[in-house]
């Protein structure tokens, strides 16, 4: 088998691998009740996977639940995925994450993460927007099992909290910083 044999089923089973995970992150979904049902389902699994997550919701002015993102990459890559926009446990709004890269990467990973604006200026922002990009003002938290996140004195200064968890796939590195938030109707 040649070497160009070789990459051309590489990145054919890359773009299959891609496809099919973007299958369950939202795209041609039954609408805001399917969104709903599974921020719903995330934030349960995040409450009890992540006590401490709890504390972070009870001080927040609201929280963006974004269920499934899912990111593929071979040199060029990109994520997408859908969520809600949650303010006194209420959906006020839903959103689309999007995001593109280029760099050494490869394969593709699908996470979940949620957004807690600590300051209701922080949220105000987001709701004004026409699209927000995470950036440096932003604290992140990667869970993996047995972790715990907290509202403690050093988060509670940062006006907005990532923590990303349930990441399932093969793909090396995992940011939200360049991630663009748009709202969207379902």
């Amino acid at each position: 088998m040649s070497i160009i044999t070789t990459r051309r089923a590489a990145l054919t089973g890359l773009a299959s691998l891609g496809l099919t995970a973007a299958c369950g992150n939202g795209i041609g979904s039954r609408g805001p009740a399917e969104i709903d049902a599974r921020v719903q389902t995330t934030l349960n699994h995040m409450y009890s996977n992540y006590p401490g997550t709890v504390d972070l919701k009870e001080k927040s002015a609201g929280m963006l639940v974004m269920p499934l993102v899912t990111e593929a990459g071979f040199g060029f890559g990109g994520g997408y995925g859908r969520g809600a926009l949650l303010v006194d446990d209420v959906t006020v709004d839903y959103y689309s994450s999007a995001k593109a890269n280029f760099g050494f990467q490869i394969g593709a990973q699908q996470y979940a993460h949620v957004l807690f604006f600590m300051t209701q200026e922080a949220l105000s922002q987001f709701r004004r927007s026409s699209g927000w990009a995470v950036g440096g003002d932003a604290e992140f938290v990667v869970l993996n099992e047995g972790n715990s996140a907290s509202a403690d004195t050093t988060t509670v200064l940062s006006p907005v909290i990532g923590v990303i968890f349930g990441r399932a796939g093969l793909r090396a590195g995992l940011t939200l910083e360049g991630t663009k938030y748009t709202r969207v109707i379902p």
